[in-house]
């Protein structure tokens, strides 16, 4: 990973290693009127005016510089003035670090002066330039021996060139610890399943400890106890052991109520006795992605001292189809009473969800709960990779967690809940199915379970199956595990509850 600082003049070692100078344009494609690019005005302005170029937003522009200081030039589109905002700002960042990257430039400058009736300063853009970089700049190589030297990333430093450049690196700051969080989340969805089970990943939790933390952690003879069969039940075919991490962050009024963060952990699901096609079966690794989330938050949160007060559950489990795992019409009872017939051993989530949230609301009283989860493949056919389904049984909790996703790019879309599709789980010999008959409906009957273990406390249900892994890099996020839910719970945390 490369590092990022902040100064007011250009790097010195320009002249001695493959080095660029990025600036940012809008669409009218007229450069930032800024002292700071000095001799390299003229050349870029010859350069916008002869080039292919349009600034439209996510676009760069490569160019070598026959004089070699720097070796390179990059213009980088930010689409129109009226658009260009801190969210944009950081797409362009991270867009620019790709075309570093892929151009195997080592180093970067880039200069945080924009046009004339953009509303952020230099120091702001500044320091969303390079959130944007960074997100964008993560890599994952911990398994990988023998890298091929041209495979290697080049890029090992990025200086942000602004005006108010000690003011640029107060607001970067924050956003630094937020980008560790979501890079701890992605680290945990990548992590192999031999390496990331309960119990390992139970040990990677207690880490937030540091930041002041409180990290419980319960075993199968706790979750006994208090009766949590749903959960066990899920993880009773895996010789891995089922855990429950339960964090807590009290930073805000003291015996204000907290809000509450729920995520299904499972840490590999073959489907159980319902077992999977092997096809695909490898991805199942990030079936745990909700609960990263969740500890990427609470982590974000810590590091951020955030005036809040914020309890975590997630619940860890593998999904395995041994001698005693679970069966299709087995019949469980739930830590509220409620029993469940299993008639799908591979509809496991909203099992290890339904313990957590009712553990949850009985112990902590949240003022709220929002659960995330890749529990259905429903979701995906309905949304794609675009959008998260959002479905809660409050209509303000659902549209300030919209709010927080359309102000970090990290969208969601709301479904319907009610009580048609309540009916299409209701079972013969149980208070309810895990499934419903049909194939109708599946991301909102899941949902609908779910609802029947929250009683009456706000709730809201992400279903992120289709957000939580990346098929082709973006402006933000490589290939690979994205971190989904950790910039978007975060903000809505501090913009909703943080005093």
């Amino acid at each position: 990973m490369f590092t990022i600082s902040f100064g007011s003049a250009f790097s010195r070692t320009q002249n001695k290693t493959s080095s660029a100078i990025a600036v940012v344009v809008a669409d009218d494609k007229r450069l930032p009127d800024t002292k700071q690019l000095g001799v390299h005005a003229k050349f870029l302005s010859r350069a916008l005016a002869n080039a292919n170029f349009t600034g439209k937003k996510g676009e760069v522009l490569t160019l070598v510089n026959p004089q070699g200081n720097p070796n390179y030039y990059l213009i980088a589109g930010m689409g129109a003035v009226k658009d260009i905002n801190a969210l944009r700002l950081e797409e362009t960042g991270g867009s620019i670090a790709a075309a570093a990257l892929a151009a195997k430039i080592a180093q970067l400058d880039i200069v945080a002066a924009l046009a004339k009736g953009v509303k952020l300063d230099a120091a702001q853009a500044g320091a969303h330039l390079a959130f944007g970089a960074k997100l964008r700049g993560y890599r994952f190589d911990k398994y990988r021996t023998k890298i091929k030297p041209e495979d290697k990333p080049k890029l090992k430093s990025v200086v942000i060139i602004a005006a108010a450049a000690d003011k640029a690196r107060k607001i970067y700051a924050p956003l630094d610890g937020l980008a560790e969080s979501v890079f701890f989340a992605r680290d945990l969805v990548t992590e192999p399943p031999n390496v990331l089970y309960p119990e390992s990943y139970a040990a990677e939790c207690r880490k937030l400890a540091k930041l002041g933390v409180k990290v419980e952690v319960l075993g199968i003879t706790a979750m006994k106890k208090l009766g949590m069969g749903s959960l066990l039940g899920v993880g009773q075919g895996s010789v891995k052991e089922s855990q429950m991490v339960v964090m807590q962050w009290y930073g805000g009024k003291k015996g204000a109520k907290p809000v509450g963060l729920i995520g299904k952990g499972v840490c590999f699901d073959t489907g159980g006795i319902s077992i999977k096609p092997s096809n695909g079966m490898e991805d199942m690794k990030y079936d745990m992605a909700g609960s990263a989330a969740v500890v990427g938050t609470m982590r974000a949160l810590a590091a951020r001292k955030a005036k809040v007060n914020v309890i975590g559950v997630i619940g860890l489990v593998e999904n395995m189809p041994d001698g005693n795992a679970q069966r299709p019409s087995d019949v469980v009872i739930s830590m509220s009473g409620q029993t469940i017939e299993v008639l799908n051993t591979d509809a496991e989530g909203r099992l290890v969800l339904a313990d957590c949230l009712w553990y949850a609301q009985s112990r902590f009283k949240p003022q709220c709960m929002v659960d995330l989860a890749t529990l259905t493949g429903a979701i995906v056919v309905a949304l794609g990779s675009a959008r998260a389904g959002v479905m809660s049984n409050n209509d303000k909790l659902s549209e300030t967690l919209s709010a927080a996703g359309e102000r970090t790019q990290e969208r969601v879309w709301r479904l319907p809940l009610g009580p048609e599709y309540d009916e299409l789980i209701n079972c013969d010999i149980a208070d309810m199915q895990n499934v419903g008959y049909a194939r109708e409906a599946g991301s909102i009957t899941a949902a609908q379970f779910l609802q029947r273990f929250v009683n009456d406390v706000p709730w809201a249900h992400l279903d992120i199956a289709g957000v939580a892994w990346a098929d082709k890099p973006n402006a933000l996020t490589p290939k690979g595990a994205v971190g989904w839910g950790v910039r978007l719970l975060t903000d809505w945390v501090e913009h909703e509850y943080a005093k």
